[in-house]
């Protein structure tokens, strides 16, 4: 006769409900003159995140995109891009929780987010922007350890 464990650990479940795009700008300065000029551009890169719990283990993670390019310190165009989809995430830890939200539904929403700046940018007639991809558990990783020095700087004073 075997004997059965009863103590199996609860199950994990992880589900993507919905992506779409929630917010789309794109601003261009001195637009045709910019096209008559040599194209020498500088790039930035901007990410921002947050969640929010919409049911019990339902969340909207929303991933904000934004290209500024300048020429000779002067604003060509912003291309902002808010990429946000819904995620069940069922049977996790709060820690795990914040770590999928943080780090693991970004990594999945910057595809989308890159191919609608892609988009918007060559719709605008300027040459074609591809960004990079971003490794979202580094700068998780990196936040949750600024976190950590912020909480032990305020312990010590």
């Amino acid at each position: 006769m075997t004997e059965q464990n009863n103590t199996q650990q609860p199950e994990t479940q992880f589900a993507i409900q919905r992506i779409y795009t929630k917010d789309v700008s794109f601003e261009t300065n001195n637009v045709p003159e910019i096209f008559t000029k040599q194209w020498q551009p500088d790039m930035n890169l901007e990410l921002n995140s947050s969640s929010q719990i919409l049911n019990e283990g339902v969340y909207e993670v929303a991933l904000r995109v934004t290209v500024t390019v300048k020429q000779q310190e002067e604003i060509v165009y912003i291309c902002e891009v808010t990429q946000a989809g819904i995620f069940s995430l069922i049977g996790f830890d709060e820690s795990q929780v914040q770590h999928c939200v943080g780090s693991y539904c970004p990594n999945i929403l910057f595809p989308y987010a890159r191919e609608v700046i892609s988009s918007l940018v060559n719709k605008g007639s300027f040459p074609q922007v591809n960004l990079e991809p971003v490794n979202f558990e580094a700068l998780y990783m990196n936040y949750i350890q600024q976190q950590a020095e912020a909480e032990s700087t305020e312990t010590l004073q």
